[in-house]
């Protein structure tokens, strides 16, 4: 499946706007996704759940079992999902969270919530947020790699992925990574390509090696000091508050 944008037009604007991402693309292999269009949002969610926190192997063998429920290398479509008894999810190796996350999929699915994979194209990229996280379970980034890997959508920044937060801390040489935030509003510049961008932050992360990755650090944040105007510190009933309890149990800051 080709790509839904020009992907010359894409590199041509990140270099002319960045000169840290022109070095980058300059240095690394051309930009590369193979488009998976082949599976409905239905069955990529059914595929997320099941990869959710465990190992690959273990969630290639919970997946197998959904898939062995369905026909033709397809998992259970909705309303056949929808007939299917918890214990049977269970019996595949779902913990009770995930089986109720499956059960809620099923629901949204059917309720038109979660679009066919015809209709997903139509949609806008917050539309497609909006709607896939609205399921039990399923969070912005899983919906973003679908954005990126399955639609081929081309302004598709994950600020809260570790590769690509630690990649822009290799490629524009912080010692810390960014937040979400600063990241987000640093990628301003790349719009309307930042999946391309997030592509080489990748990259980047993968050229740099575990090794050295794994020295970089959220950053700490500086308490700030206690004013010493107003007297004594004091809760949100009013109440004084010694110093020494900041840290204490009670103190919900801590």
């Amino acid at each position: 499946m080709t790509l839904p944008f020009e992907l010359d037009e894409a590199v041509r604007h990140l270099c002319a706007c960045d000169q840290q991402m022109k070095g980058l693309i300059a240095e690394l292999r051309p930009f590369q996704i193979d488009l998976q269009n082949n599976h409905s949002p239905y069955e990529v969610l059914i595929r997320a759940i099941c990869y959710q926190s465990i190992t690959r192997k273990a969630a290639a063998t919970i997946y197998g079992r959904i898939i062995a429920l369905g026909e033709n290398g397809h998992p259970p479509p909705p309303e056949k999902m929808s007939k299917l008894p918890t214990s049977t999810l269970r019996k595949a190796g779902l913990s009770a969270a995930k089986a109720a996350s499956m059960k809620d999929l099923v629901k949204k699915a059917a309720a038109g919530i979660v679009p066919t994979h015809k209709e997903a194209l139509k949609l806008s990229d917050e539309e497609l947020v909006k709607r896939l996280i609205s399921v039990r379970g399923i969070g912005a980034w899983t919906v973003e790699m679908f954005l990126i890997f399955r639609l081929g959508r081309p302004d598709v920044l994950p600020v809260h992925d570790l590769g690509v937060k630690k990649g822009w801390s290799v490629a524009y040489g912080k010692k810390h990574m960014p937040t979400p935030k600063e990241l987000l509003k640093f990628g301003e510049r790349w719009r309307p390509y930042r999946t391309v961008a997030s592509w080489y932050m990748w990259r980047a992360f993968e050229r740099a090696g575990y090794a050295f990755t794994k020295k970089i650090r959220v950053r700490k944040r500086r308490r700030s000091k206690p004013s010493k105007r107003g007297g004594a510190r004091r809760n949100s009933y009013g109440r004084a508050v010694s110093r020494t309890s900041r840290n204490s149990p009670a103190n919900p800051r801590s």
